[in-house]
């Protein structure tokens, strides 16, 4: 695992990653990327880089906490709780409105960036869907988010569970983070608990304004394609983007089919 530069956000200190190294956000517009439930920035491999490249704009990649070589969650399984203003313990249902409407308005202030391109993938697209319903950004683009949960995404994450207990799915994350139970448990254990499953942000995000391209392929085992079709519904200037022979991956299945709907939905 590439060890990236620390920040200390809240308290907190994340891994971050700026492209170019030497970065100019103001006054244009930069590319931040959230990752996905157990993802970090060296997961995001080099698609960032290269989004950022084609599109001829800086980039922001950046851990969550817990991830990466982002400071880990104390006692990741036990009760949640908040000590010197920092969360502890389990992850709670609410906890990407937390990153979405706490952590990410103060890592983006810190940083002096003005004007984001929201660019979410699974968890990183929920999240980025909530921020734009109560802050301003120049566009929003998700792949595979989650607006509700489904039996299917129940499903797969109980056999990433035993996958990671029995299989070889903890090795294979290890790589990618510092702590890779911490990794692990903190997103398993909330999409596995009963508060969980009446997660609906469906309502909330026709507050939405900016342009927003949503993206999925058809084989996704984590969603099916009603979770875009329902943020089209709620938000009617969103752009759907389908995929077939693409999984709960997009920028890695087809990586350039998605790069040209980005770019074409950035120029307009």
């Amino acid at each position: 695992m590439t060890t990236m530069p620390i920040l200390n956000i809240l308290g907190v200190p994340l891994e971050v990653m700026h492209i170019p190294s030497v970065p100019t956000w103001a006054p244009g517009p930069t590319l931040v990327f959230l990752h996905e439930g157990l993802g970090s920035v060296s997961l995001w491999r080099d698609w960032p880089a290269q989004l950022c490249q084609q599109l001829q704009l800086p980039g922001l990649v950046y851990s969550r906490q817990g991830y990466g070589s982002s400071a880990p969650v104390a006692d990741v399984r036990g009760a949640p709780r908040i000590v010197n203003g920092v969360r502890q313990g389990r992850l709670q249902p609410d906890y990407m409105h937390h990153e979405a409407l706490t952590v990410l308005p103060a890592l983006l202030q810190t940083l002096g960036i003005q004007s984001p391109i929201l660019v979410g993938h699974s968890d990183g697209g929920t999240i980025a869907l909530i921020h734009a319903s109560q802050h301003p950004v120049a566009a929003c683009i998700v792949m595979a988010p989650h607006v509700v949960v489904e039996d299917i995404s129940v499903q797969a994450i109980t056999q990433a569970r035993e996958a990671f207990s029995q299989g070889v799915l903890r090795d294979r994350l290890a790589k990618f983070h510092a702590d890779v139970d911490v990794a692990f448990w903190q997103w398993n254990d909330v999409w596995l608990s009963a508060g969980f499953r009446s997660f609906d942000i469906r309502q909330e995000i026709e507050a939405l304004r900016a342009p927003l391209l949503a993206i999925q392929g058809e084989d996704d085992a984590y969603g099916t394609l009603a979770q875009i079709d329902d943020i089209a519904r709620h938000v009617p200037q969103t752009q759907l983007l389908k995929l077939p022979q693409c999984g709960h991956s997009p920028h890695k299945d087809q990586p350039a089919q998605v790069n040209a709907a980005i770019a074409s939905f950035i120029n307009r």
